[in-house]
């Protein structure tokens, strides 16, 4: 009879099974990630590559003319050529901090205010009309009254940059304040907890999102407003220069200093939108949904 050589069996336990599950699953969630800001980079830069193609071919083929739309090519190369220039980079630090003092104010402002009126259910019923008969009013007319106020001046820019972007970040802030789990303050109620101990453990940390959504609408308002001011008023800025190339008939640079504007929006909101993200790391609406 032929002996037959014993089969060797490899035991594997319930915890190293899970634990390769546990890592592929995790391999498969990072290999996702990687997939979904991929795709949506390329979206982001598809889409715009067709709009520049569209801007082109639109100027090019005549059906918009060349005077009232410059081509894309025209408008960039202009662009470049002013960037060269010390006048363009002293307009454009004039009109950053045109838009920084005035958000900074507004931020100063409107936080500690929205804090207040969102904690007291009085003060917030007090002042509601108030702030909804003055909230609608558009920041370009006050434009007359700032010229006979506080004239053409650097002030002028600010209060309208701060007036107009006060606003929103003041009702997110309400609203992030007043939004508080009732089963968190009646659990802190409970324990012993004081009013103004839950205002800055339990309500604060809660309104922290609205507020830095706040933050990221006013800098776009903020920005809106400090150029206004430069182009109506003739404050120093991107906008005055814009109202002197227009007055003189320069199409291609009235262009040209719009595509910089926007591009110095488009800059603040990446900023302000990659604070955001690493600073709410803990919050769930900045959390990555894993399959």
């Amino acid at each position: 009879m032929v002996a037959r050589k014993p089969v060797r069996t490899t035991r594997v336990s319930a915890s190293g099974v899970a634990s390769a599950r546990s890592v592929s699953g995790e391999t498969r969630a990072t290999l996702g990630g990687l997939a979904a800001r991929l795709v949506t980079m390329l979206a982001v830069a598809t889409s715009v590559a067709a709009f520049l193609a569209l801007w082109q071919f639109v100027s090019r083929t005549g059906l918009i003319s060349e005077q009232d739309l410059p081509a894309m090519t025209t408008t960039f190369q202009e662009l470049w050529s002013m960037m060269h220039t010390r006048e363009f980079w002293t307009a454009f630090g004039q009109t950053v901090r045109g838009w920084a003092l005035g958000l900074g104010i507004a931020t100063a402002l409107a936080v500690p205010i929205g804090i207040f009126l969102g904690s007291s259910q009085f003060a917030g019923r007090a002042f509601r009309i108030p702030i909804e008969f003055l909230r609608p009013i558009p920041s370009a007319a006050l434009i007359p009254l700032l010229f006979l106020t506080l004239g053409t001046t650097l002030k002028s820019e600010v209060f309208l940059a701060a007036f107009g972007a006060f606003w929103p970040l003041l009702v997110q802030t309400i609203y992030g304040v007043r939004d508080v789990d009732p089963i968190a303050l009646d659990t802190a109620r409970s324990f012993g907890i004081g009013r103004f101990e839950r205002l800055y453990r339990i309500k604060l940390p809660s309104a922290v999102p609205y507020i830095a959504t706040g933050l990221r609408i006013s800098s776009a308002v903020a920005l809106i407003l400090a150029f206004t001011a430069e182009l109506f008023m003739g404050i120093p800025g991107l906008g005055q220069i814009m109202n002197v190339a227009e007055s003189f008939g320069l199409t291609v640079q009235v262009y040209a200093l719009a595509l910089a504007t926007g591009s110095l929006g488009l800059a603040i909101y990446v900023a302000f939108a990659a604070v955001e993200r690493r600073a709410l790391r803990w919050h769930p609406s900045q959390r990555e949904a894993t399959p």
